[in-house]
């Protein structure tokens, strides 16, 4: 074999083993999935159906329910979620803070945790039982249990908690290396000149920690609209769908119903749904 063609050849070989993996369970299934969902499964064949796999998503009172609790849980827990983590990350910054690597450790442990782990115990804390450790401390402080699973808004407050807890010390991580990278300069200069904490908070911090302040409300946007562990198995989606989310219908839809060509017109809606939002938010935390 000639020279330039074992040169031609030898990068791909060592490319080879990522290409055949990226394409067999990326590239496929992606394909796959965009050409059944404009079919549907009748007598062990698809049969193509156009667009109205799409349609019946877009009409079906379920799913716009679904939407419907996913953007509530987002308009609530993202702020929420985004104001603790910038306040915790400027904690995290100050430098009079002792053992800082033990602080970010401890708020970042979180994370490490495995989702159906923390999701049992979050269920297990809002038991509607009076054993449930909310319910107990409700009773020691003289009130009555509180019936978490079967009122849809305390349903989502459990949820809303549940995902604050496990994400808002990764946020602060990603937040504080924003923070590090402005230079204590500014913050003298600022001094010197009579700006308060506040007028320095909102003049140096806020416009210094733009970016990857960000990236993280992107992160936790797009998260919410993936929701799916912690409603399945902290409240299933109940109450009559209380705490249903958008890929937990997919799931029902594809998985316990077997309707794949509906599931995969849905998961395409959603797609689309998170790069419009995405794209949004860009364009309105873009710079002048």
């Amino acid at each position: 074999m000639k020279e330039n063609t074992k040169r031609k050849i030898i990068p791909w070989m060592f490319l080879a083993p990522f290409l055949i993996i990226f394409l067999t369970f990326m590239v496929y299934p992606i394909i796959y999935s965009l050409a059944i969902s404009f079919t549907k499964y009748r007598g062990g064949e698809f049969v193509p159906v156009g667009l109205s796999n799409f349609k019946f998503v877009l009409t079906d009172p379920t799913f716009l329910k679904a939407i419907k609790n996913t953007f509530t849980i987002l308009i609530i827990q993202v702020p929420i979620q985004t104001m603790l983590a910038l306040v915790i990350a400027n904690f995290l910054n100050s430098k009079h803070l002792k053992f800082k690597g033990f602080f970010r450790m401890f708020v970042f442990m979180p994370v490490l945790i495995d989702t159906v782990s923390y999701s049992i115990v979050f269920l297990l804390f809002f038991s509607n039982s009076k054993d449930g450790l909310i319910n107990s401390l409700i009773s020691m402080l003289g009130g009555s249990s509180v019936e978490w699973m079967n009122v849809a808004w305390l349903s989502k407050i459990v949820i809303i908690t549940a995902l604050t807890w496990r994400w808002t010390g990764y946020n602060a991580i990603i937040i504080l290396s924003g923070l590090q990278n402005i230079a204590a300069d500014l913050y003298e200069a600022a001094s010197i000149d009579g700006a308060t904490k506040i007028k320095q908070f909102f003049s140096i911090t806020l416009p210094g920690v733009k970016p990857v302040l960000l990236f993280s409300v992107v992160l936790s946007v797009n998260g919410v609209l993936q929701l799916f562990t912690e409603t399945n198995l902290i409240t299933r989606g109940g109450p009559v769908d209380g705490t249903l989310t958008i890929v937990q219908y997919l799931y029902n839809t594809g998985f316990v119903s077997f309707n794949y060509g509906v599931s995969s017109a849905g998961a395409y809606i959603l797609a689309v749904m998170i790069a419009i939002l995405t794209f949004i938010q860009m364009k309105v935390t873009k710079g002048d």
